[in-house]
């Protein structure tokens, strides 16, 4: 499975603490290993304080935005 960020999600992604940094990483790296969680529609992930929402073209998971509380 292949991750793809838009580049508003990237700039968000680089700009976080190194803690929420993991969280989002990780919450990435669940949805591109989790098929329940691979819908062709608009979803979301939430982690303790962060979230993403993306997209699945193909083998395609495609980031859309992130953020963090705080």
């Amino acid at each position: 499975m292949r991750i793809e960020l838009i580049q508003r999600a990237a700039n968000v992604l680089f700009d976080v603490p190194e803690d929420m940094h993991e969280e989002i990483i990780m919450l990435i790296t669940a949805v591109s290993e989790d098929r329940r969680a691979q819908v062709p529609d608009l979803a979301a992930a939430f982690g303790e304080w962060c979230w993403l929402v993306y997209t699945v073209h193909d083998d395609v998971v495609e980031v859309l935005d992130v953020g963090c509380a705080g």
